[in-house]
């Protein structure tokens, strides 16, 4: 299972925040369970913090190859660097097979 899919699954039955500011918020306060971020952002200091971050804090991180893609099965209109899963909803086996 891809992220996307995962991410589109979780944010219609659980939730999500959205954008690298409430990314890192989430992720410093220990509520995400997962993060994924995207690879094509420029620079990409915008969203390199967040993998140091997730291996501090031992949260699962993903990366992807299109924020504009991340945006859509995010459900926002436009591209999004990065999501944080705060409740798996369905996707919680999906998230829990990830390494």
């Amino acid at each position: 299972m891809d992220f996307y899919t995962i991410v589109e699954k979780v944010r219609k039955t659980g939730k999500i925040e959205k954008g690298t500011n409430e990314v890192t918020k989430a992720v410093e306060r220990g509520t995400a369970k997962l993060v994924v971020s995207a690879s094509d952002v420029d620079p990409k200091e915008i969203t390199q913090h967040l993998k140091i971050l997730c291996n501090e804090k031992g949260i699962k991180y993903g990366e992807v190859d299109s924020k504009k893609k991340l945006g859509i099965s995010a459900g926002l209109p436009v591209a999004c660097s990065s999501i944080a899963v705060l409740e798996t909803g369905d996707a919680e086996k999906d998230i829990a097979a990830l390494k």
